[in-house]
């Protein structure tokens, strides 16, 4: 069910525009894909001229939503699950991204700009599998 009164394409809209823009900012300036799960996996093993790059990267991922608090309201996100749940979800999206070589910033936003055929099958799996769970989980098992 869409609630009507909080849908607001607008903001989608500037929010979308901002990561394309971004996103090809960063390609066309530094020559690489803004792929979130590449760029933090790259610091588990970093060659020294890649850390300060990578560390600038996931900071701003980090601050940025700390300078929108500075200028709006943060939105009220009801989560109906427990901290396992989340943990495990998490667990399971990074073992995803390093099955699908990216995660949906790589595949979805950077790999489908640049119409790339293995990005193309990633996103529609990714999604898919999405849409999957949301039905099984909300209309088989009714959680």
């Amino acid at each position: 069910m869409i609630d009507w009164n909080a849908f607001t394409p607008g903001s989608a809209l500037a929010g979308g525009m901002l990561i394309g823009l971004a996103t090809a900012l960063y390609a066309l300036l530094n020559g690489r894909i803004a792929g979130v799960s590449g760029v933090l996996g790259g610091l588990l093993s970093p060659h020294p001229t890649d850390l300060a790059w990578r560390l600038a990267f996931i900071a701003g991922l980090a601050v940025t939503p700390s300078l929108f608090g500075l200028f709006g309201r943060w939105p009220v996100v009801p989560i109906a699950t427990g901290h396992g749940a989340l943990v495990l979800a998490g667990l399971l999206v990074g073992f995803g991204t390093r099955l699908g070589s990216g995660c949906t910033s790589g595949h979805g936003v950077c790999g489908l700009s640049r119409l790339s055929p293995r990005s193309m099958a990633a996103t529609a799996v990714f999604m898919a599998a999405g849409f999957a769970t949301v039905y099984v989980v909300r209309h088989i098992l009714h959680l």
